[in-house]
This record gives C-alpha cells, structure tokens and sequence, in this order.
C-alpha cells in the first residue's frame, strides 16, 4: 500500500468520495478492509441481478443506479451520498464505469467529481494493478503482487467537475504506468 501518508490525511479530512481504477472484482473485496472509513458504493443496478452475490448486495447500504434513467441516477446519487459522507461512509465510484483490461484505459466519467463538487467533498485518486493477479471477466486468480497506490487528496471546492477529473484521470493513468510500465508498454501514453 503506497501513499499511506495520503489515506491518513484523507481520514482526517471531511467527507471522502474515492476514485480508484477498476481493473477486477478484487477492488470491491479488498476495498473495505483497507479503508480506516466503512465505504458505500455507487454500483449499476444490473448487479443486483447477480445470482447470491446480487442479493447480498441488495442486503447493503449501498447506491445502487440504473445507467438508462440519467437524471434519476444522479439525484439518487447525490442524496444518497450526501447522506452517506454525513454518517462518515466514504463513498466509493469507478469513474470509468466498467472493469478495464489490464493496460488499457476507459473513459472516465465526472460523475464523482460532480457528487465532489455538490457536496464539498475531496476526492482521493486510487491506482491498483489488480488485473496481474484476477484480470476482467476471468475467474482464474494468479499469484504475484497487486500494488495500491493512494494519490493525494484534492478539494473539490471552487473546481468543475470535468477539470477535476482531468486531474484524477492524469493522476490514475500516470500511477499505473508507473506501477506496471510492462502492461501498458504495447500502449500509447494518455
């Protein structure tokens, strides 16, 4: 875990709303336990939908969003966050949405830095090189060492949602080149 000196200050900070990189299911098990906050998570309803594993979810304190209803998703969003940070949950989005394959970049979408800037918040970039050891769509797990790399924490005060992104994605993407340089070696830089 790098940039624990980043995780203490957020901890000490306001409301957190956390932007990490999404290369597998591993975020979503290993998150919780290695955040000092409990964490809720912004996730697509289709989930649910998941045989056991969706119906646990149901069971949690969670936003759950259909993607189709825009501007229900985000009212549900922005409510149901606000709630959360107030109760001292960090929330927790991908902002490219999907898992991305290892080396590969999605879109990032400015919906958490939107929820930031509505709220308050700061945001705290994520790195995390989970796709060495369970990539996307796979169920075969392999050995080695996933690295998590917490970027500084930026406010989100006086800042527009797509500028603040920027500066997440640049962040993100310039950390896992430096965190696994041979995955995106076949790659063009962002």
């Amino acid at each position: 875990l790098l940039g624990l000196e980043n995780l203490q200050r957020a901890d000490a900070a306001g409301p957190v709303i956390l932007l990490p990189k999404h290369q597998s299911t591993w975020e979503t098990f290993a998150f919780p336990g290695l955040m000092p906050r409990p964490l809720c998570y912004v996730f697509k309803r289709e989930l649910l939908l998941i045989p056991f594993f969706g119906w646990a979810m149901a069971r949690l304190d969670m936003i759950h969003i259909d993607r189709s209803q825009r501007a229900q998703a985000w009212n549900r969003v922005a409510e149901q966050g606000q709630q959360h940070m107030a109760r001292g949950k960090w929330v927790i989005m991908f902002p490219e949405g999907t898992r991305t394959t290892r080396g590969s970049q999605g879109v990032y979408k400015a919906g958490g830095t939107r929820l930031a800037v509505t709220t308050g918040a700061s945001v705290l970039p994520i790195a995390v090189t989970s796709a060495r050891c369970w990539p996307r769509k796979s169920f075969m797990l392999r050995p080695g060492v996933i690295d998590v790399s917490i970027g500084p924490l930026i406010s989100s005060v006086g800042r527009e949602p797509a500028e603040l992104m920027s500066e997440v994605e640049a962040w993100i993407e310039g950390e896992m080149r430096r965190l696994d340089p041979a995955a995106y070696s076949a790659h063009s830089t962002p």
